[in-house]
């Protein structure tokens, strides 16, 4: 059974006439008659009593019309709902952003800015890996993507077309940390020996920050000693390991900040130091009404982008 079928048997009871309540309809009478019959052999019942002159309804009819106008009625208050649902979530500004970010940057950047635009962050995004931030904003899949910048990231130059937007809502930077020792002085410091490289806590090839600093190591004049131990995808992890005394590695200054040193100093001075930036991206094309809205807030927002105080020595 067809929902239009009882829309078509509302309106012909309504009528009492095949011929005007096909027109009502917009189908012609043939097809409407066929719908009317199709109708009844579902009921298993005569519903149209076509002896009488205007036509009238059976006493099954007459219950069946009851029935029928209150599933129409619940269809139409459902169908409603469901479309201010849509048009809800269609207003929503879609935000991707990693893991780091989330928890060292993006709530406490979006509490400062005033405005009515409603932001929905991907949580699965925090998983992604760096390229996949620059397919879900290609594929449409999501409106910003807030993410750390710097020249040596390459998956990142498809962004830098005319087809998208950028603006730098931060700086960041990048430092090199350790545990302490024992004793209370620094486990670990750069650059190490030769003979006695430094455990190194690195990031995966695919993230954001393992590009820039390989790219930072081979530019600086003074040589590092480092030995790999282990390689992980989320800055956080990375800081656990260096907390646990298993090596040196660089974390986010903000992140030291907004989830606490732990006791970890400095294990370098600003010769190893690595300036990012943080961008936010969107295309061009998507000419949503909140999201340009949105977009021109953040330009004219004055908030501070100087990164947290650092480690000391």
């Amino acid at each position: 059974m067809e929902v239009r079928w009882l829309d078509d048997f509302c309106a012909l009871a309504r009528i009492r006439q095949f011929s005007r309540a096909a027109d009502e309809q917009n189908v012609t009478q043939p097809t409407f008659s066929r719908r009317i019959k199709m109708l009844e052999e579902e009921m298993g019942v005569q519903l149209i009593d076509r002896n009488t002159l205007p036509l009238s309804l059976t006493p099954a009819g007459v219950l069946f019309l009851v029935a029928s106008e209150k599933i129409l009625t619940t269809v139409r208050e459902v169908k409603e709902q469901c479309l201010n649902l849509e048009r809800a979530e269609a207003d929503k500004l879609r935000f991707a952003t990693n893991q780091t970010l989330y928890l060292s940057f993006y709530s406490h950047w979006i509490e400062q800015l005033s405005g009515d635009a409603e932001l929905t962050l991907d949580l699965n995004s925090t998983g992604w890996v760096g390229s996949d931030f620059v397919t879900a904003l290609q594929q449409g899949d999501c409106d910003l993507v807030l993410c750390y910048w710097h020249p040596a990231i390459d998956f990142l130059r498809p962004l830098e077309g005319r087809e998208y937007l950028y603006h730098c809502v931060a700086k960041e930077r990048l430092l090199p940390v350790t545990a302490l020792s024992a004793q209370g002085r620094p486990k670990h410091q750069l650059p190490g020996l030769d003979h006695a490289p430094l455990p190194y806590i690195s990031y995966n090839s695919n993230t954001f920050l393992n590009p820039v600093i390989a790219d930072h190591l081979r530019r600086i004049k003074q040589l590092s000693h480092l030995l790999q131990v282990t390689q992980n995808s989320q800055a956080i992890s990375v800081k656990a390991m260096i907390s646990n005394g298993y090596g040196v590695g660089w974390l986010p200054q903000r992140l030291l900040q907004h989830g606490g040193e732990q006791g970890l100093v400095r294990a370098g001075d600003d010769t190893w130091t690595i300036d990012l930036e943080l961008r936010l991206y969107r295309m061009r094309s998507n000419v949503s009404p909140r999201l340009d809205a949105f977009w021109r807030q953040i330009i004219a927002a004055d908030l501070p982008s100087a990164a947290a105080a650092a480690p000391t020595d």
